[in-house]
Order: C-alpha cells, then sequence, then structure tokens
C-alpha cells in the first residue's frame, strides 16, 4: 500500500509537466466562451462554472468528454455544440489559458 501512495504521489507531481498547452493561442478559441464564463474566466451567472484557475488537466479533459459526449445533463449539449469543432490542440490551448489565470 505504501508503494502505492508514493507512485499516486509521484505521478500528481507530474501533471503540472504534462501539461502543453499554449495559453496565448487559446485566448484567441476563448472569444466563444465569453458569453457564459466570463471574459476573466469568472462567471456573473451562477448556473455557469469559473473557469480561471482551474487545473489545466482537468478542463482539457472536461473538454474532451464534452466533445466525446461522455457529459450529459445541465448544459452538457450546449458545451458538446460549442466543442464539437475544436482540434485536440484547441482544447489544450484553452485549458493552458483559463489554467494561467487568476482565479
Amino acid at each position: 500500500m505504501k508503494k502505492v501512495m508514493v507512485l499516486v504521489g509521484l505521478m500528481m507531481c507530474s501533471l503540472p509537466a504534462l501539461a502543453n498547452g499554449d495559453a496565448q493561442a487559446g485566448e484567441q478559441k476563448a472569444a466563444m466562451c465569453v458569453a457564459c464564463h466570463g471574459a476573466t474566466g469568472k462567471v456573473s451567472v451562477p448556473m455557469y462554472p469559473n473557469l480561471a484557475g482551474q487545473n489545466e488537466k482537468y478542463l482539457e479533459h472536461s473538454l474532451q468528454a464534452y466533445k466525446k459526449g461522455e457529459r450529459s445533463g445541465g448544459q452538457a449539449e450546449i458545451m458538446k455544440a460549442y466543442v464539437s469543432g475544436l482540434s485536440d490542440e484547441d482544447i489544450s490551448n484553452l485549458a493552458a489559458y483559463y489554467s494561467s489565470m487568476k482565479p
């Protein structure tokens, strides 16, 4: 069990190293996100999540899940429509952009 915990800890430490999106390129793609998630990644309508300062890999995983139709409920269908035309690189860049913002 101790070995597993050490391994998990090492994997968690390596997550930032795995992030590889381009925040500047993500800023260009973020224009379509502003209506719901705000210009600064902070919302004024509570039904939408704040994106500013979120973990990059979490955001990337979430966007991929919307794109693949793996999320349902809430605004999932709207999100799927928004992200369906994004490439994997676009998604990585958006995740980098929002994670680089101050929460």
